[in-house]
């Protein structure tokens, strides 16, 4: 059994299906891809998973308990935290104060305060952001806003991480940074699925890749799997992912 299981998960906005009849089941310890084209389903899976979208059919499961359509902060309380595809900082909060919040109201046990600033500063110098903790997030760059937003879903103590395109308009050294970043967060416990379009980077990191396309689960097993895999090529790679992979 999985950490985090999905059951023919369906969701509908109308008469559109979304997302229809995904399966999936993420064992703890993972880095699992998410992967497909733009309105492939992924965001809305991410959604379902974090309360914030209810599903329209099947079932959702953290440790072999149903989370499906509870509400987010109920989910994130068990163990389940996010970022978010479009950054959502508070723009006149410090730093330091996101994270430091974070662990008092986002964790199912009371923390005192002291504990919290710990960890807050403790997260922050995981991130690479103690020099930054007094600035106000609107002064951070893209990649440091993303880093914060890492921090801030670590500071509820999740087992499961969602990432939901944090490596999206950051430059090659910056990505080599965050993958590394991505790779000690595993290494501390915490079980990752992504959802990511660069794709070498997800290739790199991914113990296993699932691919969406129009809401449908198509392809599921290890990079080398997925990006030889002629409907995942034909849908979404391309050829030159396919030719890549074959230079020695």
């Amino acid at each position: 059994m999985g950490i985090l299981e999905g059951d023919k998960v369906t969701k509908f906005f109308g008469g559109l299906a979304a997302v229809f009849d995904v399966d999936f089941d993420i064992n703890k310890g993972e880095i699992v891809g998410l992967i497909g084209p733009n309105g492939a389903g992924k965001t809305t899976l991410f959604n379902m998973i974090s309360g914030s979208l209810s599903t329209t059919g099947g079932e959702i499961r953290y440790r072999g308990k149903r989370i499906s359509n509870l509400k987010p902060y109920q989910i994130c309380k068990l163990g389940i935290a996010r970022t978010f595809q479009s950054v959502k900082l508070f723009a006149n909060i410090s730093v330091f104060d996101h994270v430091f919040l974070g662990s008092i109201c986002g964790t199912e046990s009371r923390t005192k305060t002291a504990d919290a600033q710990r960890k807050a500063a403790t997260l922050l110098e995981m991130v690479g952001l103690s020099a930054r903790k007094s600035d106000l997030a609107r002064n951070l760059p893209l990649a440091e806003q993303k880093r914060l937003e890492v921090a801030r879903a670590l500071s509820t103590e999740p087992q499961v991480l969602l990432l939901d395109e944090v490596m999206a308009g950051l430059t090659a050294t910056e990505l080599t940074s965050f993958t590394t970043l991505i790779r000690e967060i595993r290494n501390e416990g915490t079980t990752i699925l992504l959802v990511e379009h660069v794709m070498q980077a997800i290739m790199d990191i991914s113990d296993r890749i699932i691919v969406l396309h129009h809401g449908v689960k198509i392809a599921e097993g290890l990079p080398r799997e997925i990006v030889t895999n002629k409907r995942v090529i034909e849908v979404y790679l391309g050829t030159d992912a396919y030719a890549e992979h074959q230079q020695p």
